[in-house]
Order: C-alpha cells, then structure tokens, then sequence
C-alpha cells in the first residue's frame, strides 16, 4: 500500500513539473513571439521614417521632376500636362452656365447663376444620374448619347432666376476624369478607358467632339467650353472665392495635384503662349517617384500585385486606395511570423483591400478605454474574435505608422510645388520672385475623402507642411478643404472661357 501511496505521489509530481515546465514553456514562446511581432512593427517603422531631412530631399526632387516634365515630354515621371487654362475665374463673371462631371459610376450635371463680384453664386442646383452597367462596356456613342439626354433633360427643367444671357446660348464646362491629350482649353483625345470602363471605341477620339455630336443628337443647344480634369476644376472653384489659391491637391481614392505656373516658363519649355500671364498645369503625381521615398517591402509586394506595376508610385504610399492594404500586409506578416491572432492565420488577411482605408481611419481615432472599435473592425471586416487589449494597441499603432507616413509625403510634394513657384521662402534672404521682400500669401485648395474624413492624416499633413515651411513663411501659407470644388470650378471656367467674353 505505501509503495502504491509513493508511486501515486512521484507520479503526481512528475505531471506537475512537465505542467511547470509547459506553461514556462508558452510563456517563453509566447514572449518570444511578442518580441518577434514588436519587431516587425519597429523594423516597418524604421524603413517607412520620415525624418525632416528625407522629406526635404523629397522636396527638391519633387521640385527637380516638375522642372524635367516641363522642359520635355517623357523627361520626367510627371505628365506636366498643359490644361490650356490660362484665364482663372475672378469673380466678375456672370450668366448661366452648366458643368458635367464625368469619373466614374455616376455623373454629376450642375448649373450656376452668376451674379458678378456682388452677387457671386446666385443660384445652383445639381443632379447625380448613375450610368447603366451595359453603357460601361458598350460602345462611345452609346454613353455619351445618354449622357447628352440626361443633360438635356437637366436643362428642360431649368426654372425661374436661370436665364441665359440675350442672344447667347449655354456654355458648359466638361469635367473628364479619364486620361486625355489635351490640344486647348475645349478640346481633347481620350488616351484610355480606365475605372471599370471597357468601352469598345472611343480611344483616340476628341472627347468634346463626341459630347457636341451627342447633343445635336439631342436637339440641345449648348456648347463646350471648357474641358477640365477634376483638380484643375477644384483650382479653379476654390480661385473663384480666394485669389491666393495657386495650387489645387485631391487626395481621396487617388491623388492629383496641379497648380499655375508662369507663362515664361511654359514659354521657354514648351513653346506655348497663354493669353494671360499664366498657365495651370495638370501634373499628375501619382506617378512621381525619387529614390528618396521611403519604400518598404510590402510596397514592393502591393506595386508588384498590381494592375499597374511600377507606375503611380507615389500614389500607391499615400492615397486611401492602398493605405489599408498596407496595413493589411503587415498584419498578415504578424500573422504568420509571429501568431499575432493565434495559432491559425485569419482567411481574410490573405484578402487583397478586404482593408479598407476608412477601416483603419475608424481604428487609428478609436479614443475608448477598451479599444472596442478596433475589435469590432478586426472581427467584422477579418473574421479576428477575442483579440486582446496589447494585440489593438498594436493595430493602432501600424496604422499610425501608414497613415503618418502618407500625410508627410503629401506634405512634402505640397512644399515642393511651393519651392518650384517661389512660395517656399528659399529664395535668397527668403525673398519671393516679385515680392521685393514682402511675403506674399498662398492657399493651396484641398479635396478628396482622405483629406476631408481622416482628421489625423489631415492633421499630420498641415502640421508637416507648416514644418518644412519654418515658422516665418508657414504664416502665409495655408492648406483648406474645398469640398466638391470640382464640380462648380467646371462651371465657372466656362463663364472664363466663354466665347463671348470679349463681346
């Protein structure tokens, strides 16, 4: 019996020291594995920096590629397209004048009653028609003959207080969001369909030309004036109330930038003569790249499983488009590198933008004590349960990485565009060209659901802006929202083109 008793007791010690020793041995593997996941954080964190040495570098490159795409088509990764819109909206300009905004699903159809520099807006209204699914992927005739028929009957419904002047017939602004080669102000050859459009002609064809054969189709009298892409549109909206504007960013999906430029210096480039002093050139920086951005693997790895590898490089590290990928990426590395969500990989990590960049907006701003809004997305989006508190600290931290990371590099193309128009204050004894020593103020006029729905990247943008800028010369510039610009900035570059201007 006593045998038996003593058997019994060094058996149960037996069992007791291999548990001992496997619960020391989880927690071993489990620090282990906490470890390996703070390194991954901090080595994405070192290779993303943006310290404000890199970001000047990535000023003056920005500077330098704006300088090379003006001086010759395909010299830089920048278009530097010239928009042909050399006469801004002042606020004299009065009438009734139309806008159409086609870029996607859905187009937009406005008109505006102008008052002149005391009535300014009078009047607007606007309609958003949604584009059948079959129109998408049938022929260029086909959409703009129902695009010229939903126009038309937006104008039989014109009411009291729009009126067009006497003897004169209605001018609209064309807002085409789709690559075009542009030739002037009011004319333009799609380059390619893009944004889900898999239309069978119209490559090659000048786009005004296709919506005038439309509305003849029609019956509707009207004539365009102005063929403009969506950021140009928003300079022009926002010039319209603030005369310092000089450059327009859109930061939403994608991102664009563009800006007005002297006419000496589209003169000595390209050989064009605007009629005023000035010129806006559509740059399209998405597609800029220097050696001085801070690329990490996983922009590697996006860029390469992309549609478009190796092009819209910038656009790829700091539009919403691809800032929730990024994030997703690096938590399927934790995932599986160091068990971040457990012993299993969650399927929807391996999910391509199954993240979205208003996920992580929600996540990064989640201020509850518990966190429960990161739970929430990480359940509900990935399919991750029972995550524990020190797992969404970790969440919340990446996607300030990404997020920061992103606003900065705007930041620093934004004051790269400032360098290169001489509104940075680094000209010699921080003069401006023209200003013989007084500073002279700038607004650069944002939109975009980045911008305008993420207040921390708005924030970290403004913040960096003000810091390259240094304190002196941050004064005069500012960075606002110009919500929906675009399409009322169609409107009026219209009223600035109009034919009968002179008359």
């Amino acid at each position: 019996m006593t045998r038996i008793v003593v058997g019994i007791a060094v058996a149960s010690a037996a069992v007791a020291c291999a548990a001992a020793a496997y619960v020391v041995s989880r927690r071993i593997r489990s620090r282990k594995h906490w470890n390996r996941t703070l390194g991954i954080l901090q080595e994405f964190q070192s290779e993303s920096a943006t310290s404000l040495f890199r970001l000047r570098q990535v000023v003056d490159a920005m500077t330098v590629e704006m300088h090379a795409g003006l001086a010759s088509e395909g010299g830089s990764k920048l278009k530097m397209l010239l928009s042909y819109v050399d006469n801004l909206p002042t606020g004299d300009e009065e009438g009734l004048y139309y806008a159409l905004d086609l870029g996607g699903t859905n187009f937009r159809v406005l008109r505006v009653q102008l008052g002149g520099r005391e009535g300014r807006v009078l009047r607007q209204e606007y309609e958003e028609v949604p584009i059948p699914s079959q129109l998408m992927v049938g022929s260029n005739e086909d959409l703009f003959d129902y695009i010229a028929l939903e126009l038309s009957r937006f104008v039989e419904s014109e009411g009291d207080g729009y009126h067009p002047k006497s003897g004169q017939e209605r001018e609209l602004g064309f807002t085409f969001s789709f690559p075009v080669k542009q030739t002037s102000v009011d004319s333009g050859y799609l380059i390619k369909w893009t944004k889900g459009f898999a239309i069978s002609d119209g490559v090659g064809k000048d786009v005004v030309q296709s919506l005038h054969d439309a509305m003849k189709r029609q019956g509707l009298d009207m004539r365009v004036a102005a063929l403009v892409n969506d950021t140009v549109g928003t300079l022009a909206g926002a010039r319209y109330w603030n005369e310092d504007v000089m450059v327009a960013v859109i930061l939403g999906t994608g991102t664009n930038a563009c800006y007005v430029e002297r006419a000496e210096a589209i003169t000595k480039y390209q050989g064009e003569s605007p009629k005023s002093g000035s010129m806006v050139i559509n740059m399209e920086w998405g597609n800029f790249w220097s050696s001085h951005l801070p690329k990490t693997t996983y922009d590697e790895d996006l860029d390469g499983e992309s549609l478009n590898p190796g092009e819209q490089g910038f656009e790829k590290m700091i539009s919403g488009m691809y800032l929730g990928d990024i994030v997703r990426r690096v938590l399927l590395r934790m995932a599986q590198e160091s068990f971040l969500f457990g012993g299993e990989v969650p399927t929807n990590l391996y999910k391509p933008f199954v993240l979205r960049t208003p996920d992580i907006s929600t996540m990064h701003q989640d201020e509850t004590a518990d966190l429960r809004e990161v739970a929430r997305i990480l359940k509900s989006v990935l399919g991750i349960v029972n995550t524990p508190l020190k797992v969404r600290k970790i969440v919340v931290e990446l996607c300030d990485l990404v997020a920061e990371r992103g606003a900065r590099l705007a930041s620093a193309g934004i004051v790269g565009i400032l360098k290169k128009i001489g509104r940075d204050g680094s000209t010699t004894g921080g003069r401006l060209k023209g200003d013989q020593g007084k500073g002279r103020r700038t607004m650069v006029a944002m939109d975009g659901g980045l911008y305008e729905h993420y207040p921390k990247f708005r924030k970290y943008l403004q913040e960096t802006v003000a810091n390259l800028l240094g304190e002196e010369m941050a004064a005069n510039v500012t960075v606002e929202l110009s919500k929906d610009g675009s399409g009322i900035g169609a409107a009026l570059l219209a009223a600035s083109h109009s034919q009968y201007l002179n008359a």
